[in-house]
């Protein structure tokens, strides 16, 4: 019988040590998922779509990896605080959803397949009723310029408009936004497609000067990920997800998932009548999976 040499015993030892975490309750571990609670504000449905993907995708993949539970954090959390509390080991939460950028893929383990096909980097804009001619007279992205962008702190749109020009306005609170534009901190706050659409809905009571702009479209790509903590319980997690959306985009669930939750919105926003701004994005890492054709929305099919 031959003896295993040094090099096999060294193989080994990483195999036993998984086999080890998960009879120890590291698989329980697994499939537990807590996400973020972002606000006390009833009126914010921004992940909804977001934790229905990740919902579907866990329970694709239950055959394989086992029952999951799934819930939200009881917490409510800053996007400052979100991250934090995945980058603490045994933090409240163990997952989150946002636009990627290459700091975010350092620090996390992201799952580098778009949660909304991308749908995301297509934005109109809410603004006040009064400057709609303001805006209708802009047809470049000089003439947009001229006018103040609105965004929260933090968040990747903020140096992707500064870099190309744009003068930004931070708000520390996604609530507050509402508010700054109303009182003419900023002319514009960039949102998706779909957001745009149901914050007016959810909002304009509140802010009755508020309006979606219908004449532009901006466009920048802005892929959305899950991301996880970067130890072992992630690493599996991440593969667990990856493995499910895999099998919703090879299957049509995700398409189907998308046109459920976005598709109202798409046709509503009537893309095909709008200007379209284009600005690149230089802030995309080189793993960003452009070149997969089926992942992306494509405004022309609305698909």
């Amino acid at each position: 019988m031959t003896k295993p040499d040094a090099f096999t015993k060294t193989l080994r030892w990483p195999l036993l040590l998984t086999a080890l975490w998960l009879v120890a309750g590291g698989a329980g571990a697994m499939n537990r998922v807590v996400y973020p609670l972002t606000t006390l504000d009833d009126a914010d449905s921004r992940y909804e779509y977001d934790w229905a993907v990740l919902r579907e995708a866990l329970r694709k993949t239950e055959p394989r990896y086992g029952p999951f539970t799934m819930r939200q954090s009881t917490h409510a959390m800053s996007s400052p605080r979100v991250a934090q509390e995945l980058l603490t080991p045994g933090g409240r939460i163990n997952i989150f959803a946002r636009a990627t950028s290459p700091e975010l893929e350092r620090q996390f383990l992201p799952v580098r397949l778009p949660i909304d096909k991308g749908l995301l980097g297509y934005r109109m804009f809410l603004v006040r009723s009064d400057d709609l001619p303001r805006f209708a007279a802009v047809n470049t992205l000089d003439d947009l310029r001229k006018l103040r962008a609105g965004q929260g702190t933090g968040w990747i749109d903020v140096p992707l408009l500064r870099d190309a020009g744009f003068s930004v306005v931070e708000g520390s609170s996604y609530p507050g936004l509402f508010a700054m534009l109303s009182a003419g901190r900023f002319d514009w706050f960039s949102r998706g497609i779909d957001e745009a659409q149901r914050e007016w809905r959810e909002r304009h009571v509140a802010f009755p000067r508020m309006v979606i702009e219908p004449t532009l479209l901006l466009h920048y790509p802005l892929p959305l990920y899950f991301f996880l903590r970067r130890d072992a319980e992630g690493k599996l997690l991440a593969q667990r997800i990856t493995d499910g959306m895999e099998m919703m985009i090879k299957d049509g669930s995700l398409n189907a998932l998308f046109q459920r939750y976005k598709g109202a919105s798409i046709k509503a926003g009537a893309l095909a009548g709008r200007r379209l701004l284009q600005l690149k994005n230089p802030h995309l890492t080189p793993e960003t999976p452009l070149s997969r054709g089926e992942l992306w929305f494509n405004p022309i099919t609305g698909k």
